[in-house]
């Protein structure tokens, strides 16, 4: 006869995991002898041991006892709709696997290949990593918004980055970032350089994003986002509407420019490239 102590110590399993199979029935519990104590034969060793297998094995323990109670059948039946159970988990574990790789990945987090293309690229044309982030962050919001259309976007970005142009205004607004001093005059150069750039787009035929600036709440989101990021963004808004330009996202040229701001001085964001952010 064993005490409860060298039972478990038998079984594999503490004392306390004794008791609490106890508790919710699993395992019987012997009456005290006169002296106060438990006996365990080796029937209990026996159940303790196939409790603490099926236990180890993923078997929840409300389904235990039923187990030990079938016959060979249904026994089988049992492990089948467990080991199943068990698969569905394991595929979820390596699911949530993958999700935590590409959380380490940094760029690959919620963005396709074209995009992670992308923004390697604006790395190797000089822009800052703030500057890389905030792009990074406005294409999370494409992707999500227009899955089906962001090869074509990126297609056109790319082609957007042989302007040299396109290139030194990324890496302004890059410098602009780090400085964040409220009148850099860099803002000046930012504004024309996007002037030109929205003129040439608008001469070109460029500036309709078609069904993609219908969308006014995507559009806002997008728009909203240099803002937070950077109260300079206003600034560089209304120096853009003194040279005919209205928006940020959907760049629209003004019927007429309007008188010169009297705003107080502001500046850019890391979104500010963002007029090629869908355009």
């Amino acid at each position: 006869m064993l005490t409860i102590g060298q039972l478990a110590a038998y079984a594999g399993v503490t004392v306390r995991a004794v008791r609490h199979y106890h508790q919710i029935g699993l395992l019987p519990e012997p009456e005290r002898d006169a002296s106060g104590y438990r006996w365990y034969g080796a029937r209990a060793v026996v159940s303790l041991i196939k409790i603490r297998t099926l236990a180890n094995a993923g078997v929840p323990l409300s389904q235990i006892g039923r187990m030990l109670e079938a016959d060979t059948s249904a026994f089988a039946e049992a492990l089948q709709q467990i080991d199943g159970h068990l698969r569905e988990q394991i595929e979820q574990l390596e699911s949530s696997r993958e999700q935590i790789a590409q959380l380490a990945a940094g760029d690959s987090l919620a963005l396709p290949p074209e995009v992670i293309s992308y923004l390697d690229r604006l790395r190797e044309i000089g822009a800052s990593e703030p500057m890389v982030e905030g792009e990074r962050d406005g294409w999370i919001l494409v992707a999500a918004l227009w899955p089906d259309r962001i090869r074509e976007i990126m297609s056109a970005k790319h082609a957007q980055l042989d302007d040299p142009r396109l290139v030194r205004l990324y890496r302004v607004l890059s410098e602009l970032i780090e400085s964040d001093a409220a009148d850099d005059p860099r803002l000046e150069e930012a504004a024309d350089i996007m002037a030109a750039l929205a003129e040439q787009a608008y001469t070109a035929g460029e500036l309709d994003l078609g069904e993609v600036a219908q969308d006014d709440l995507a559009v806002g989101l997008l728009d909203a986002l240099p803002l937070e990021a950077d109260p300079r963004a206003q600034r560089l808004l209304d120096m853009m509407r003194e040279r005919g330009w209205a928006g940020w996202t959907q760049v629209e040229r003004l019927a007429e420019p309007p008188a010169p701001s009297r705003c107080e001085p502001g500046g850019a964001t890391e979104g500010s490239a963002q007029q090629g952010g869908v355009a």
